[in-house]
This record gives C-alpha cells, sequence and structure tokens, in this order.
C-alpha cells in the first residue's frame, strides 16, 4: 500500500503536517517574538486548531489542459467528469471522515479497511478518479509500455496485444457501473479485474496500475452509448511512463 500511496504524486491525498514540528516552530516563535509567556498556552491552542485543519483531501492537479485530450475525451466530459463528478466524492469524503476512525488516515488505507458504506464508495471513487486522470497524456511519448512493466505484460499475457484484448473485453463487458483494471499482486504478477461501482484492487491487496472508468458519465457526452468505441479510443492517450512507474 506504500507504493500506491507514494506515486499518487500530488492528488486527493491527505494534507499532512508533522504536528511535533509546526508546535516546536510556532512555540519558538513565540517565545522570539515575545507574543505568548507561555509557549504551552501556545501548544494547547495550536493542537485544538490542528484538530480541524490536520486532515483534508484535496482533488488532483491535471497535468494537461481541460481541452488537452481532445477528441478522445472532450473539455466538456473533464468540465463535468473531473470539475463536477470527482469535486463531489471529494467534497462528500471531506464531509463523512471527520470525527471518525477515518480521519487520520491516507486514502488508501481507507478504501482498503473501511466496511462497505458512504465512506468506502467515496474514499474509493476518489482514489480511482485519481488514477485515471493522472494516467493520461495528450501526446504520450509511447504507444505501449517499456521496461519492467512490458516484461510483466508480455510474461503475463503472452504479448501487449493480447493484454489489450483482454483489458478492452473486461472493460466493454462489465455490466453497470464500474472499472477495469490492470494490477499487480504482492509477487509482482499481473492481473487484471473488474471492480463494481466505487471499488478498487487495493480492497484485494493489489496495487493498481491503469483503470478505466465504464461509469457511463465518463464517455457518454462523446460516444453515447458506444462504450467499446470509448475504450478503444483511451489506448492512444495513456502515458506509460506513468503506468509503469506504478509498478514497484
Amino acid at each position: 500500500m506504500l507504493a500506491i500511496y507514494t506515486y499518487l504524486h500530488a492528488p486527493c491525498v491527505l494534507k499532512q503536517k508533522t504536528l511535533e514540528g509546526r508546535l516546536n516552530n510556532l512555540s519558538a516563535s513565540a517565545l522570539y517574538k515575545n507574543n505568548f509567556k507561555n509557549s504551552t498556552i501556545m501548544k494547547s491552542l495550536l493542537l485544538t486548531t490542528s484538530i480541524f485543519t490536520l486532515m483534508m483531501y484535496e482533488m488532483p492537479k491535471l497535468p494537461y489542459a481541460n481541452n488537452a485530450l481532445e477528441p478522445v475525451i472532450s473539455q466538456q466530459t473533464i468540465d463535468f467528469h473531473y470539475g463536477k463528478h470527482l469535486q463531489t466524492y471529494v467534497n462528500n469524503l471531506n464531509g463523512l471522515v471527520p470525527g471518525t476512525e477515518f480521519g487520520n488516515k491516507d486514502l488508501v488505507t481507507i478504501v482498503a479497511t473501511a466496511p462497505d458504506g458512504a465512506v468506502f464508495n467515496n474514499a474509493g471513487q476518489v482514489l480511482n478518479h485519481t488514477l485515471y486522470f493522472l494516467q493520461f497524456a495528450p501526446k504520450p511519448a509511447k504507444s505501449e509500455p517499456t521496461g519492467k512493466l512490458a516484461e510483466a505484460i508480455n510474461r503475463d499475457f503472452g504479448s501487449f496485444e493480447n493484454f489489450k484484448k483482454e483489458f478492452s473485453a473486461a472493460a466493454v463487458g462489465l455490466f453497470g457501473s464500474g472499472w477495469a483494471w490492470l494490477s499487480a499482486d504482492k509477487n509482482g504478477k499481473l492481473v487484471i479485474t473488474k471492480e463494481a461501482n466505487g471499488s478498487n484492487p487495493v480492497r484485494a491487496g493489489l496495487t493498481p496500475l491503469l483503470g478505466f472508468d465504464v461509469w457511463e458519465h465518463s464517455y457518454y457526452l462523446d460516444y453515447q452509448n458506444r462504450r467499446a468505441d470509448h475504450i478503444a479510443a483511451l489506448w492512444s492517450i495513456i502515458d506509460w511512463d506513468v503506468v509503469g512507474s506504478r509498478l514497484k
């Protein structure tokens, strides 16, 4: 799970600062500036405010403009899918976790351990969409994976083309809403899974590498009911360097 957390670059993860460091820095400042005679008072005040400010999930910053993935994904779809749907999941999660056992947990831990329900649903979708939006590039440097990921794909699926066929079939054939994922198990073996609704492979102890969203809101404005066409088009905007970096 640590590997998953570290490759999320600057996405929807906890904003965490070392509380002890903040306390010490502010206490030193108070002493030097004589703002407080008793640094213990300042520590108490900061500890109180930190309860409310320490934990917050944020939107991932897109590494491309909202219209950069056209014609595969239109600006209108990015505006709604990223700007509205994902923002709602982030807002919901920030409203749900305070005061619960998950209030100080990172995103991956929540998705892996939370019981079915609102916290899990929204955390799962925040994680799913973070990985999803960060795996694209308008003009990828490579049209297929290289290095360690390419070797693993050839080993476990026979060839990249065979993998694409199996993965596309999983995405197109998933009934209802959900996700198709390429993941690695603890031994590095690659597997393709179908995840219903907002679930994620971390639930099964896997490390997700590549995910295709087949909720209708991810493609309907551009492709209507032609899910297969949407899936076929996505392969042209995969940033294989990003996906490959997720395989530890």
